[in-house]
């Protein structure tokens, strides 16, 4: 069988941060977030990983996106971490470039979270009421 993981650390060598191997299925590493749309072109086009989902979340430092990635041969679960650390202006390059997976989450980080996704091509409610107050997000702390 083929060693993703191995592939993986291969391609993207110094880009990987805090490598963690919760169990052989599930793996987890951190990347700067100028380096989002060159990783997940390489994990999903290059190496064949199905995108499942991504999780954002407001931390003390800033906003965590963790995107999930699957290689469904081997059953392990990639999760990538990145941070991005300006509150006021929270935004990051969109992985919609890549692929129309990508889209419906980012709208959904977008509207509850305010995270910008740079080059996104159709950032547009998905889940709140059109009358909702700009500028207010229901899963931020403040």
């Amino acid at each position: 069988m083929r060693d993703i993981l191995s592939e993986i650390k291969e391609r993207l060598k110094d880009r990987i941060d805090n490598w963690y191997e919760h169990n052989p299925r599930r793996i987890y590493f951190s990347i700067d977030k100028n380096d989002i749309r060159e990783i997940a072109q390489i994990l999903f086009e290059d190496l064949g990983l199905r995108f499942a989902t991504a999780t954002g979340m407001e931390v003390p430092e800033g906003f965590e996106i963790v995107y999930h990635f699957s290689f469904d041969k081997s059953g392990q679960i990639i999760s990538v971490r990145t941070l991005i650390n300006n509150k006021n202006n929270p935004e990051i390059d969109s992985l919609a470039v890549i692929s129309p997976c990508f889209e419906w989450i980012e709208r959904e980080m977008w509207e509850m979270l305010g995270i910008n996704f740079v080059g996104h091509p159709n950032l547009k409610r998905l889940l709140l009421a059109e009358d909702w107050p700009e500028g207010k997000y229901p899963l931020r702390q403040r």
